[in-house]
Protein backbone atom coordinates (compact mmCIF):
# COMPACT_ATOMS: atom_id res chain seq x y z
CA UNK A 1 0.00 0.00 0.00
CA UNK A 2 1.60 3.34 -0.87
CA UNK A 3 1.66 5.58 1.72
CA UNK A 4 -0.16 8.96 1.98
CA UNK A 5 1.79 12.02 3.10
CA UNK A 6 -0.14 14.29 5.42
CA UNK A 7 -0.03 18.75 5.04
CA UNK A 8 3.13 18.56 7.91
CA UNK A 9 5.04 15.71 6.58
CA UNK A 10 5.63 17.55 3.25
CA UNK A 11 8.99 19.06 3.25
CA UNK A 12 9.97 20.11 0.16
CA UNK A 13 12.43 17.95 -1.73
CA UNK A 14 15.21 20.95 -1.93
CA UNK A 15 15.21 20.86 1.92
CA UNK A 16 16.68 17.39 2.31
CA UNK A 17 20.56 19.27 2.34
CA UNK A 18 21.87 15.81 2.91
CA UNK A 19 20.34 14.10 0.39
CA UNK A 20 22.05 10.76 -0.79
CA UNK A 21 22.33 10.40 -4.58
CA UNK A 22 25.22 8.32 -5.59
CA UNK A 23 23.28 6.37 -6.95
CA UNK A 24 22.67 8.39 -9.82
CA UNK A 25 26.12 7.70 -11.21
CA UNK A 26 25.42 3.69 -11.29
CA UNK A 27 22.23 4.39 -12.75
CA UNK A 28 23.85 6.18 -15.88
CA UNK A 29 26.32 3.33 -16.27
CA UNK A 30 23.80 0.25 -16.35
CA UNK A 31 21.89 2.11 -18.70
CA UNK A 32 24.67 4.52 -20.65
CA UNK A 33 23.91 2.28 -24.26
CA UNK A 34 20.14 3.06 -24.12
CA UNK A 35 20.51 6.88 -25.05
CA UNK A 36 20.63 6.32 -28.83
CA UNK A 37 17.20 7.08 -30.44
CA UNK A 38 15.93 4.73 -33.29
CA UNK A 39 14.79 6.49 -36.13
CA UNK A 40 12.67 4.06 -37.48
CA UNK A 41 10.92 3.58 -34.60
CA UNK A 42 10.15 6.64 -34.56
CA UNK A 43 8.79 7.26 -37.90
CA UNK A 44 7.16 3.81 -37.57
CA UNK A 45 4.87 4.52 -34.49
CA UNK A 46 3.93 8.07 -35.51
CA UNK A 47 2.87 7.41 -39.14
CA UNK A 48 0.98 4.37 -38.14
CA UNK A 49 -0.84 6.20 -35.16
CA UNK A 50 -1.14 9.80 -36.76
CA UNK A 51 -2.61 7.53 -40.20
CA UNK A 52 -5.41 5.22 -38.65
CA UNK A 53 -6.12 8.14 -36.17
CA UNK A 54 -7.27 10.68 -39.23
CA UNK A 55 -8.70 7.76 -41.25
CA UNK A 56 -10.92 6.70 -38.47
CA UNK A 57 -11.83 10.33 -38.04
CA UNK A 58 -13.37 10.14 -41.47
CA UNK A 59 -15.56 7.21 -39.67
CA UNK A 60 -16.50 8.71 -36.90
CA UNK A 61 -18.04 12.35 -39.08
CA UNK A 62 -19.59 9.71 -41.39
CA UNK A 63 -20.66 6.56 -39.23
CA UNK A 64 -24.32 6.68 -38.00
CA UNK A 65 -24.86 9.90 -35.12
CA UNK A 66 -24.45 7.73 -31.68
CA UNK A 67 -23.54 4.00 -33.67
CA UNK A 68 -21.39 1.61 -31.86
CA UNK A 69 -19.26 2.43 -34.51
CA UNK A 70 -19.00 6.25 -34.83
CA UNK A 71 -18.49 6.14 -30.77
CA UNK A 72 -15.41 3.30 -31.68
CA UNK A 73 -14.36 5.59 -33.90
CA UNK A 74 -14.47 8.58 -31.51
CA UNK A 75 -12.80 6.58 -28.92
CA UNK A 76 -9.71 4.80 -30.47
CA UNK A 77 -9.00 8.25 -32.90
CA UNK A 78 -8.90 10.34 -29.57
CA UNK A 79 -5.83 7.52 -28.29
CA UNK A 80 -4.30 7.40 -31.53
CA UNK A 81 -4.17 10.98 -31.95
CA UNK A 82 -2.85 11.39 -28.10
CA UNK A 83 0.00 8.93 -29.09
CA UNK A 84 0.81 10.82 -32.08
CA UNK A 85 0.53 14.21 -29.83
CA UNK A 86 3.13 12.92 -27.34
CA UNK A 87 5.56 12.94 -29.26
CA UNK A 88 5.98 16.69 -29.05
CA UNK A 89 7.52 15.55 -26.12
CA UNK A 90 10.55 13.52 -27.48
CA UNK A 91 10.53 16.22 -29.89
CA UNK A 92 11.63 18.96 -27.55
CA UNK A 93 14.02 16.82 -26.01
CA UNK A 94 15.97 16.00 -29.35
CA UNK A 95 19.34 18.40 -30.32
CA UNK A 96 17.50 21.28 -32.54
CA UNK A 97 19.39 19.37 -35.54
CA UNK A 98 18.21 15.71 -35.17
CA UNK A 99 15.32 14.52 -37.19
CA UNK A 100 14.71 17.98 -38.43
CA UNK A 101 12.08 16.20 -41.08
CA UNK A 102 10.55 13.76 -38.47
CA UNK A 103 9.89 17.36 -36.64
CA UNK A 104 8.49 18.99 -39.86
CA UNK A 105 6.03 16.05 -40.37
CA UNK A 106 4.91 16.05 -36.95
CA UNK A 107 3.84 19.96 -37.61
CA UNK A 108 2.32 19.07 -40.88
CA UNK A 109 0.55 16.05 -40.33
CA UNK A 110 -0.73 17.29 -36.39
CA UNK A 111 0.84 19.76 -34.79
CA UNK A 112 -0.95 22.68 -37.70
CA UNK A 113 -4.11 20.54 -37.95
CA UNK A 114 -4.81 20.39 -34.24
CA UNK A 115 -3.71 24.04 -33.60
CA UNK A 116 -0.65 22.86 -31.16
CA UNK A 117 2.39 23.50 -33.23
CA UNK A 118 5.30 21.96 -31.24
CA UNK A 119 7.79 24.92 -30.72
CA UNK A 120 4.84 26.42 -28.26
CA UNK A 121 5.94 23.60 -26.17
CA UNK A 122 9.72 24.69 -26.28
CA UNK A 123 9.19 26.20 -22.55
CA UNK A 124 9.07 22.50 -21.45
CA UNK A 125 12.74 22.54 -20.84
CA UNK A 126 12.14 24.91 -18.04
CA UNK A 127 10.33 22.08 -16.73
CA UNK A 128 13.35 20.59 -15.83
CA UNK A 129 15.28 23.51 -14.87
CA UNK A 130 16.06 22.83 -11.03
CA UNK A 131 15.43 26.83 -10.21
CA UNK A 132 11.65 26.26 -11.75
CA UNK A 133 10.71 22.94 -11.30
CA UNK A 134 8.18 22.72 -9.04
CA UNK A 135 8.26 26.73 -8.39
CA UNK A 136 5.47 29.35 -10.20
CA UNK A 137 7.51 29.75 -12.95
CA UNK A 138 7.28 26.20 -14.09
CA UNK A 139 4.53 25.90 -16.64
CA UNK A 140 3.87 22.72 -16.43
CA UNK A 141 3.19 22.27 -12.12
CA UNK A 142 0.69 23.10 -10.01
CA UNK A 143 0.61 22.20 -5.77
CA UNK A 144 -2.27 20.06 -6.17
CA UNK A 145 -1.75 18.04 -3.45
CA UNK A 146 -0.85 20.55 -1.15
CA UNK A 147 -4.13 22.65 -1.84
CA UNK A 148 -7.41 21.98 -1.29
CA UNK A 149 -9.35 19.60 -3.90
CA UNK A 150 -11.36 22.68 -5.54
CA UNK A 151 -7.56 23.80 -7.09
CA UNK A 152 -7.92 19.99 -8.74
CA UNK A 153 -11.29 20.44 -10.07
CA UNK A 154 -9.98 24.18 -11.21
CA UNK A 155 -7.51 22.64 -13.19
CA UNK A 156 -9.48 19.39 -14.80
CA UNK A 157 -12.69 22.76 -15.76
CA UNK A 158 -9.96 23.82 -18.44
CA UNK A 159 -9.66 20.83 -20.08
CA UNK A 160 -12.82 21.57 -22.43
CA UNK A 161 -11.98 24.91 -23.11
CA UNK A 162 -8.63 24.03 -24.50
CA UNK A 163 -9.40 23.74 -28.38
CA UNK A 164 -11.46 27.27 -27.90
CA UNK A 165 -8.12 28.67 -26.63
CA UNK A 166 -5.65 27.81 -29.20
CA UNK A 167 -8.49 28.67 -31.71
CA UNK A 168 -8.82 32.11 -30.61
CA UNK A 169 -4.84 32.17 -29.80
CA UNK A 170 -4.21 31.35 -33.62
CA UNK A 171 -7.04 32.42 -35.19
CA UNK A 172 -7.46 36.15 -33.49
CA UNK A 173 -4.90 37.75 -30.75
CA UNK A 174 -1.96 36.03 -33.05
CA UNK A 175 -2.98 37.90 -36.48
CA UNK A 176 -3.47 40.97 -34.36
CA UNK A 177 -0.98 41.04 -32.88
CA UNK A 178 1.32 41.57 -36.10
CA UNK A 179 -0.08 44.55 -36.07
CA UNK A 180 0.32 45.93 -32.57
CA UNK A 181 2.92 45.53 -30.47
CA UNK A 182 1.84 45.55 -27.14
CA UNK A 183 -0.23 43.05 -28.19
CA UNK A 184 1.99 41.09 -29.14
CA UNK A 185 4.13 41.54 -26.51
CA UNK A 186 1.26 40.14 -24.29
CA UNK A 187 0.94 37.40 -26.43
CA UNK A 188 3.92 36.14 -26.41
CA UNK A 189 4.16 36.41 -22.94
CA UNK A 190 0.97 34.75 -21.59
CA UNK A 191 -0.09 32.73 -24.82
CA UNK A 192 2.47 31.34 -26.38
CA UNK A 193 3.69 28.04 -24.16
CA UNK A 194 1.93 24.66 -23.56
CA UNK A 195 1.24 24.94 -20.22
CA UNK A 196 -0.99 23.74 -17.01
CA UNK A 197 -0.20 26.00 -14.65
CA UNK A 198 -2.42 29.14 -16.17
CA UNK A 199 -0.40 31.69 -13.68
CA UNK A 200 2.51 30.88 -15.93
CA UNK A 201 4.34 34.11 -17.32
CA UNK A 202 7.36 34.05 -19.50
CA UNK A 203 8.15 35.64 -22.67
CA UNK A 204 8.55 33.30 -25.49
CA UNK A 205 12.31 32.85 -26.48
CA UNK A 206 13.17 35.60 -28.83
CA UNK A 207 15.80 32.99 -30.60
CA UNK A 208 12.76 31.29 -31.77
CA UNK A 209 10.30 33.90 -32.58
CA UNK A 210 11.09 33.49 -36.18
CA UNK A 211 9.82 29.86 -36.27
CA UNK A 212 7.24 30.71 -33.61
CA UNK A 213 6.18 33.51 -36.99
CA UNK A 214 6.27 30.83 -39.59
CA UNK A 215 3.36 28.61 -37.71
CA UNK A 216 1.25 31.41 -36.55
CA UNK A 217 1.09 32.08 -40.49
CA UNK A 218 -0.07 28.25 -41.13
CA UNK A 219 -2.36 27.95 -38.63
CA UNK A 220 -4.20 30.73 -39.61
CA UNK A 221 -4.19 30.16 -42.94
CA UNK A 222 -5.56 26.77 -41.92
CA UNK A 223 -8.30 28.41 -39.49
CA UNK A 224 -9.53 30.50 -42.33
CA UNK A 225 -9.49 27.68 -44.88
CA UNK A 226 -12.00 26.31 -42.44
CA UNK A 227 -14.04 29.12 -42.10
CA UNK A 228 -14.48 29.52 -45.83
CA UNK A 229 -14.92 25.60 -46.16
CA UNK A 230 -17.82 25.96 -43.34
CA UNK A 231 -19.17 29.34 -44.64
CA UNK A 232 -20.01 27.57 -48.05
CA UNK A 233 -21.34 24.71 -46.67
CA UNK A 234 -18.76 22.07 -47.73
CA UNK A 235 -18.55 21.41 -43.73
CA UNK A 236 -21.26 21.77 -41.52
CA UNK A 237 -21.53 23.44 -37.84
CA UNK A 238 -22.59 19.34 -37.00
CA UNK A 239 -19.04 18.51 -38.33
CA UNK A 240 -17.36 21.82 -36.62
CA UNK A 241 -19.06 20.87 -32.99
CA UNK A 242 -17.55 16.93 -33.51
CA UNK A 243 -14.52 17.75 -34.15
CA UNK A 244 -14.52 20.52 -31.25
CA UNK A 245 -15.43 17.13 -28.93
CA UNK A 246 -12.57 15.05 -30.45
CA UNK A 247 -10.08 17.39 -29.86
CA UNK A 248 -11.36 18.52 -26.72
CA UNK A 249 -11.36 14.87 -25.57
CA UNK A 250 -7.90 14.01 -27.22
CA UNK A 251 -6.41 16.85 -24.75
CA UNK A 252 -8.54 16.14 -21.82
CA UNK A 253 -6.64 12.79 -22.19
CA UNK A 254 -3.04 14.27 -21.23
CA UNK A 255 -4.75 16.77 -18.50
CA UNK A 256 -5.83 14.00 -16.77
CA UNK A 257 -3.14 11.35 -17.25
CA UNK A 258 -0.91 14.59 -15.78
CA UNK A 259 -2.65 14.18 -12.86
CA UNK A 260 -0.07 11.18 -11.91
CA UNK A 261 3.04 12.60 -13.73
CA UNK A 262 3.98 13.89 -10.15
CA UNK A 263 2.91 14.16 -6.51
CA UNK A 264 2.42 17.84 -6.66
CA UNK A 265 3.31 18.82 -2.80
CA UNK A 266 5.83 21.10 -3.11
CA UNK A 267 5.28 24.72 -1.73
CA UNK A 268 7.32 26.73 -4.43
CA UNK A 269 10.53 26.23 -3.42
CA UNK A 270 13.32 25.05 -6.05
CA UNK A 271 14.46 21.31 -6.04
CA UNK A 272 17.50 19.76 -6.79
CA UNK A 273 17.88 16.84 -9.11
CA UNK A 274 17.18 14.26 -6.56
CA UNK A 275 13.50 16.35 -5.22
CA UNK A 276 12.73 16.21 -8.78
CA UNK A 277 13.27 12.25 -9.53
CA UNK A 278 11.37 11.94 -5.99
CA UNK A 279 8.51 13.78 -6.75
CA UNK A 280 7.76 12.42 -9.72
CA UNK A 281 6.06 9.01 -10.73
CA UNK A 282 6.39 5.88 -12.50
CA UNK A 283 3.12 3.90 -13.10
CA UNK A 284 5.13 0.53 -13.32
CA UNK A 285 1.41 -1.72 -13.66
CA UNK A 286 1.18 -3.65 -16.93
CA UNK A 287 -2.63 -3.16 -18.00
CA UNK A 288 -4.27 -2.08 -21.16
CA UNK A 289 -5.12 1.44 -19.44
CA UNK A 290 -1.70 1.88 -18.65
CA UNK A 291 -0.49 1.27 -22.43
CA UNK A 292 -2.83 3.37 -23.79
CA UNK A 293 -2.83 6.37 -21.17
CA UNK A 294 0.60 6.83 -20.98
CA UNK A 295 2.06 6.45 -24.72
CA UNK A 296 5.38 7.21 -25.70
CA UNK A 297 7.25 6.62 -22.68
CA UNK A 298 4.91 8.81 -20.12
CA UNK A 299 4.70 6.19 -17.53
CA UNK A 300 8.45 6.81 -16.65
CA UNK A 301 7.98 10.04 -16.04
CA UNK A 302 10.53 9.70 -12.84
CA UNK A 303 13.19 8.02 -14.90
CA UNK A 304 12.60 10.89 -17.69
CA UNK A 305 13.62 13.55 -15.02
CA UNK A 306 16.28 11.38 -13.89
CA UNK A 307 17.31 11.09 -17.87
CA UNK A 308 15.91 13.54 -20.09
CA UNK A 309 17.38 12.21 -23.24
CA UNK A 310 16.52 9.02 -22.85
CA UNK A 311 14.23 7.80 -25.96
CA UNK A 312 11.13 6.47 -25.38
CA UNK A 313 11.61 3.35 -26.87
CA UNK A 314 14.37 2.33 -24.35
CA UNK A 315 12.50 3.15 -20.89
CA UNK A 316 10.91 -0.21 -20.37
CA UNK A 317 14.56 -1.72 -20.56
CA UNK A 318 16.22 0.99 -18.59
CA UNK A 319 12.93 0.82 -15.87
CA UNK A 320 13.91 -2.88 -15.42
CA UNK A 321 18.04 -2.78 -15.16
CA UNK A 322 17.33 -0.07 -12.54
CA UNK A 323 15.45 -2.11 -10.43
CA UNK A 324 17.00 -5.19 -10.67
CA UNK A 325 20.69 -3.51 -9.90
CA UNK A 326 20.15 -0.21 -7.88
CA UNK A 327 20.66 -0.18 -4.28
CA UNK A 328 17.39 -1.34 -2.25
CA UNK A 329 17.59 2.31 -0.65
CA UNK A 330 17.75 4.59 -3.68
CA UNK A 331 15.29 7.12 -4.04
CA UNK A 332 14.37 5.79 -7.48
CA UNK A 333 12.37 2.68 -5.91
CA UNK A 334 10.40 5.32 -3.96
CA UNK A 335 8.50 6.61 -7.27
CA UNK A 336 6.65 3.73 -8.19
CA UNK A 337 3.08 3.30 -8.29
CA UNK A 338 0.94 0.39 -9.36
CA UNK A 339 -1.26 2.25 -11.79
CA UNK A 340 -3.35 5.48 -12.26
CA UNK A 341 -5.32 5.42 -9.91
CA UNK A 342 -2.95 4.41 -7.23
CA UNK A 343 -1.45 7.79 -7.87
CA UNK A 344 -4.62 9.79 -8.47
CA UNK A 345 -5.56 8.53 -4.60
CA UNK A 346 -2.46 9.30 -3.15
CA UNK A 347 -2.61 12.67 -5.14
CA UNK A 348 -6.79 13.26 -3.82
CA UNK A 349 -6.03 12.29 -0.28
CA UNK A 350 -3.37 14.28 0.45
CA UNK A 351 -5.47 17.24 -1.11
CA UNK A 352 -8.19 16.51 1.03
CA UNK A 353 -5.92 16.90 4.13
CA UNK A 354 -4.84 20.41 2.99
CA UNK A 355 -6.68 23.14 4.87
CA UNK A 356 -7.67 26.22 2.71
CA UNK A 357 -5.27 28.11 4.75
CA UNK A 358 -2.16 25.98 4.29
CA UNK A 359 -2.86 26.43 0.92
CA UNK A 360 0.80 25.88 -1.23
CA UNK A 361 -1.58 27.64 -4.26
CA UNK A 362 -1.52 31.03 -2.82
CA UNK A 363 2.55 31.70 -3.62
CA UNK A 364 1.50 31.03 -7.25
CA UNK A 365 -1.71 33.44 -7.15
CA UNK A 366 -0.84 37.00 -9.00
CA UNK A 367 -0.16 39.07 -5.26
CA UNK A 368 -3.46 40.95 -5.88
CA UNK A 369 -5.61 37.47 -5.69
CA UNK A 370 -3.30 35.97 -2.77
CA UNK A 371 -5.89 35.86 0.81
Amino acid sequence: MTAISTPLERAPAASAAARNFAWRGQARALIDDLFERSPAIYWTDFLLSTGIGWALTAVYFLATPWSAVQIAAFLVASLLFFRSGTFIHEIIHMPSQQMVWFKRTWNLLLGIPLLMPWIMYSNHIEHHNHRRFGTPSDGEYLPLGSSPVKETLKYLAQAPLLPLFMAVRFGVLGPLSWLHGGLRHWVLTRASAAVSNPYYSERFPKRFEKHLKIVEVLCFAYIVALAVLVWRDVISFKHVAMGYLLLAFTLGLNWVRNLAAHRYVNDGTPMDLAGQVEESINITGQTWLTIAFFPVGLRYHALHHLFPALPYHNMDEAHRRLMQNLPADASYRTTNRDSFFAAVRELWQSARQTPHEQSAMRAWLPRSGRS
